[in-house]
């Protein structure tokens, strides 16, 4: 699976490895509680995290772990493969029955700057390079979120993160956040206002889950690592412009962000013209179970934008002939969806997780996958137990629905975000079982291995199953 391209990413991340081998030794946490993310989970209920400080600490005041320029960077290679599977016929965005190898790398720096008191800005530059399986195409739970929609067999430089975030502070007890990359070691109040505006993405800073979020660290498929049906606005690198407001009140929290939507489904441009926006809003629940935290997360958005409905393509192929198209329907129009998201550690090594969603079934999907149901759910374990504390190992399972209208509509011989095998005689639901185990050397360096069983590629039972494969090799500092 190897090639020229595969020695280059390896040897950039030999580079990338000598960097954080020898930087100064400072306090780092997972990567699944990357950019944007809160490190230190506010005591709930009047039980204290173990990250608070002293309440005789002032917030903004300078206790030796504040940072006021930070420098953090990341390196991640996958190597991705099938083996041959059943496979009567195939369409334009059917994952190949041929056996396949595909490889990705990225490499990021993340550099932020405290501006004056609870200001924080941060710019990403980042390289990719590498593509996934069929160009991203063939299964409605892709199964590597390292892949893009976009891929190119050179590296390539992008920025694909600058923002700038201001959190006030409300009062209540004192709460360490850890520095991390796109977060300053700082001591706030629980109670808060955060308030980000910028480019980033959409889910840095909604439908977080500890457990499975982080494509670096922990699961690889699309619909395990984020609501399925969660069209959240981004380009085809999963980035987009708006903003976020976030209220913490206790063991509350509430957010909305305003979005701007791609200039048509799929694209990798943003709309520039500003009509066409995405709102997202969620709640938020914290609490402890015993002496285990937990969260209860609600999301919800709303897309405005021109789409066409699946029910309009079919009506308009069949009086003009030619498979249905959304592109040759669409109109000004709203797109609804909401999930739920619920973790819970249930002893100091495990936790388990579980998210349910839905989305609008009569319109294309404007940005993420062709998903308009969908219920996943699994576990992380660390290794204390076999003498490997820091390693992990995790189990899911998601399946993933289309709507009556969508599974019509790829019959006709239609073509989804992704999916589209020229036609669908024998619909189903996609289901997918996904495990991994993380092996870390260091903290600065760990390898997983990741299996995908997947039954019902793009809902066609005539295809498949399909064995999926993969190998990451990950460095941060």
């Amino acid at each position: 699976m190897f090639d020229l391209n595969s020695l280059l990413s390896a040897g950039v991340f030999a580079t990338m490895l000598l960097i954080a081998a020898t930087a100064t030794e400072a306090q780092t946490v997972p990567l699944s509680a990357m950019v944007l993310g809160e490190t230190s989970a506010p005591a709930v209920d009047g039980v204290a995290d173990p990250g608070d400080l002293p309440a005789a600490l002032p917030p903004g005041a300078d206790d030796g772990l504040l940072n006021k320029l930070a420098l953090h960077g990341q390196t991640t290679f996958t190597d991705q493969g099938h083996p041959s599977f059943r496979s009567p016929y195939v369409g334009p965005n059917s994952l190949s029955p041929v056996a396949q190898g595909r490889e990705t790398w990225d490499a990021t720096l993340f550099l932020g700057a405290s501006l004056w008191r609870g200001a924080e800005a941060w710019i990403a530059p980042e390289l990719d390079q590498g593509f996934g399986l069929d160009d991203t195409l063939g299964v409605a739970g892709f199964p590597s979120g390292e892949a893009y929609k976009i891929g190119r067999a050179a590296p390539y430089f992008r920025l694909p993160e600058f923002f700038l975030r201001q959190t006030v502070d409300l009062g209540g007890g004192t709460t360490r956040l850890d520095a991390a990359a796109g977060q300053l070691a700082q001591t706030v109040t629980q109670n808060r206002l955060v308030v980000t505006v910028g480019k980033f993405g959409v889910t840095s800073v909604f439908d977080n889950n500890a457990y499975a979020h982080d494509p670096r660290g922990d699961f690889l498929n699309w619909t395990i690592i984020d609501a399925g049906t969660f069209d959240y606005a981004a380009d085809a690198w999963g980035y987009s412009v708006g903003g976020t407001v976030e209220w913490y009140q206790g063991a509350w929290a509430l957010r909305g962000g305003l979005f701007l939507l791609s200039n048509v489904p799929n694209s990798p441009y943003i709309d520039t013209r500003f009509d066409q926006f995405q709102f997202v809003w969620e709640g938020e629940r914290r609490y402890v179970l015993g002496d285990h935290p937990g969260k209860l997360l609600v999301t919800g958005f709303l897309s405005r934008g021109r789409m066409g409905t699946y029910v309009d393509a079919i009506t308009y192929a069949q009086a003009n002939g030619g498979p249905p198209s959304t592109a040759l329907v669409r109109r000004y129009s709203s797109r609804p969806g909401v999930s739920l998201d619920w973790q819970q550690e249930i002893t100091s090594d495990l936790g388990v997780f579980l998210r349910a969603g839905w989305a609008s079934g009569q319109y294309e999907t404007y940005e993420f996958t062709d998903v308009d149901e969908s219920v996943s759910g699994g576990l992380s374990l660390k290794g204390k137990a076999w003498g490997r504390a820091q390693d992990t190992v995790g189990l899911a399972g998601v399946v993933n629905l289309a709507s009556p209208q969508l599974i019509s509509y790829l019959a006709d011989g239609g073509l989804g975000v992704l999916v589209g095998d020229g036609r669908l005689t024998h619909p189903g639901g996609e289901r997918i079982v996904e495990t991994y185990y993380d092996l870390a050397a260091n903290r600065y360096f760990d390898t997983a291995l990741d299996y995908q069983f997947v039954v019902n590629p793009a809902y066609n039972r005539d295809r498949g199953p399909v064995s999926i494969f993969a190998i990451r090799l990950h460095g941060q500092f």
